[in-house]
């Protein structure tokens, strides 16, 4: 009972030291720009191993001020991703359950296609899941922790959420947000996006052209591929439509 009783009490030293250091990290977040995420850690060691499927482009990056990103991009973000990011507390709990009611349905549809493919000697295509992170949450995970799916990892990126709107703006939030989420393979960040995509600062998108860098968010290395899409065209003019109603911070 000792052996267990102290595996238990180093465990829970362990967590707690965890969480104090992803607070002084969040704390030093208020003044210093974080020079890279965990995601893009990650993603550098995945091209480091593997190479890269964009044919050897450089990596691409380049911190701008919060001031210096439009706010066409700013509005198109935000109608895109989260809607009430000025208003809420970092989670949305509604959005969430919505998401996992979504996912239910979409992991029972796909394992009644699975079932029909797999007799029909078929490859079988693995469910569509959509999540319900706000702009926060979504910088959270981004931020300090990995890509898993897990209840654990969902939890911690709850509390990280929580932490960030605490010690940090709303405005510093989504600049550190925008300068660091993924847009294509190497390519992070407002700027790096915008030079990329459309040979311009970030400072001078319009509206039209942050609505398509907004599209490629939730799966950038996908639309990078497909950029004049029907999908990308069509979401583009229903987030221009809502860009008015986008409040920033």
């Amino acid at each position: 009972m000792r052996a267990v009783f102290r595996w238990v009490l180093c465990l829970l030293v362990a967590g707690l030291a965890l969480q104090l250091f992803f607070v002084a990290r969040i704390a030093m977040m208020a003044a210093i720009n974080p020079e890279s995420t965990a995601f893009q850690r990650s993603e550098a060691w995945q091209i480091a191993t593997k190479g890269r499927a964009n044919g050897g482009r450089e990596w691409q990056q380049d911190w701008v001020p919060y001031a210096q990103i439009s706010e066409t991009l700013k509005r198109a973000v935000i109608a895109s991703e989260d809607g009430e990011f000025i208003y809420h507390q970092g989670v949305e709990w509604e959005a969430i359950e919505k998401a996992r009611q979504r996912n239910a349905k979409a992991e029972e549809l796909a394992a009644k296609r699975a079932a029909q493919a797999a007799a029909a000697g078929k490859p079988v295509r693995p469910p569509k899941l959509r999540g319900g992170s706000t702009i926060t949450q979504q910088l959270a995970k981004n931020l300090l922790l990995s890509g898993e799916r897990t209840l654990l990892r969902k939890g911690q990126e709850l509390v990280l959420a929580t932490l960030l709107e605490l010690m940090l703006s709303k405005q510093r939030i989504l600049e550190i947000y925008l300068n660091n989420v993924e847009w294509g393979e190497g390519v992070f960040g407002a700027e790096a996006a915008s030079r990329h995509y459309f040979n311009k600062s970030a400072s001078r998108l319009n509206a039209n052209e942050a609505a398509r860098l907004a599209v490629m968010l939730p799966s950038p290395k996908f639309f990078e591929r497909r950029p004049t899409s029907a999908y990308i065209m069509g979401r583009s003019a229903t987030i221009v439509a809502r860009m008015p109603s986008a409040d920033l911070p």
